[in-house]
């Protein structure tokens, strides 16, 4: 009589894993590739910015400034014009690019952009009236900008209630025609001397900005940018709705800090270079469309930072004896997607 052998427990499945592995590790590989690509298009457009132009730098030269070495003529131009232009354009890009791609991911609507309901334009009122009415200038103009920024933001967030989509889009393009309006009377009170400045407040540029402004960007980004990044393990979550992210217990406190953090960071790049226009609403889709329909905000952020270098670059030599903002620059590329996106219907993945 022979005993039967005992049977050995099934083995699982493990084919199934790997496929979902699998299936994981190809979009992080893109993404990867997708940043280095963007970090090396930066590094160009930065290298073209400092480098090229009416007077060009050799790279040699260009480490040697930086050393210390003073070159007659090549040292001002590098060290008090293109460097400081240049660095100001990547920290302003990538506070745009950030901020803008947490507004669009969040409340699921691609027009929900600082520069449609009004954040930006918010910024530049209180920085237009600190200057013409009550006769502010320097880190006081930037706070009010930062002020004005926190209060439009608030002012939408609460007419629009817990809906998002076209009645917060809607809510906020009200308040960013009376902001709007708040500027043009402003303007007409401001002093003869103190027009360039807030034209500049307007139309958004990089120039004539000096060293300790861009080191206080520096700071603000410095801690901002970590936060947001802790706050956005979350983001993938929030896109999928408020009552699906809840049901996954991501908390509405949550998507409320990441939003703060996303005001905070296009307003303090509106305090540093203006309202750079369409910055914030055209790094997001971009990136998104480069990283294969995912939410990136790293991305977004080089896509940002690319955009104002190769605005500023564009605007100061791209047309013979005429320096043209960066903003004004960005602002003309930017209303043709702007319009693009309207006929094609996509104003939000879900109406609120």
């Amino acid at each position: 009589m022979t005993l039967a052998r005992p049977t050995t427990a099934t083995r699982p499945d493990t084919g199934a894993a790997e496929t979902v592995r699998r299936a994981r590790r190809g979009p992080r590989r893109h993404h990867r590739r997708l940043v280095a690509g963007l970090v090396l298009v930066l590094v160009g457009a930065f290298a073209a910015r400092v480098l090229l132009g009416d007077y060009t730098v050799t790279v040699p030269d260009f480490l040697r400034i930086l050393g210390g070495a003073q070159i007659p003529g090549a040292s001002y131009i590098v060290m008090e014009s293109k460097l400081p232009r240049a660095v100001l354009a990547v920290l302003v890009g990538i506070a745009f690019g950030v901020g803008g791609a947490i507004f669009q991911t969040t409340l699921r609507n691609p027009l929900a952009s600082p520069d449609i309901i009004g954040v930006s334009l918010g910024a530049s009122a209180a920085a237009v009236s600190a200057i013409a009415l009550a006769g502010w200038s320097g880190w006081p103009v930037s706070a009010a900008a930062v002020l004005g920024a926190l209060a439009v933001a608030v002012a939408v967030r609460a007419v629009a209630g817990d809906h998002g989509g076209f009645r917060l889009v809607l809510a906020g393009i009200g308040l960013a025609a009376a902001m709007q309006s708040v500027i043009q009377y402003v303007f007409t009170r401001v002093d003869e001397y103190d027009v360039q400045l807030v034209l500049r407040w307007l139309t958004g540029s990089v120039n004539g900005v000096a060293w300790q402004s861009i080191a206080l960007l520096a700071v603000a980004l410095a801690v901002l940018l970590p936060a947001t990044a802790w706050a956005a393990r979350s983001l993938r979550a929030t896109e999928l709705g408020d009552d699906t992210a809840a049901g996954l217990g991501v908390g509405r406190h949550r998507t409320d800090v990441l939003m703060l953090l996303g005001v905070l960071l296009v307003a303090v790049g509106v305090a540093a270079a203006g309202p750079v226009a369409f910055v914030a609403f055209l790094s997001g889709p971009i990136a998104r469309a480069l990283n294969r329909g995912r939410t990136t905000l790293l991305a977004a952020g080089l896509v940002g930072a690319v955009i104002v270098l190769a605005g500023d670059y564009a605007g100061a030599y791209a047309f013979d004896d005429l320096n043209l903002p960066v903003g004004v620059v960005t602002g003309a590329f930017g209303a043709p997607f702007l319009l693009w996106l309207l006929a094609r219907g996509r104003t939000g993945r879900r109406a609120g």
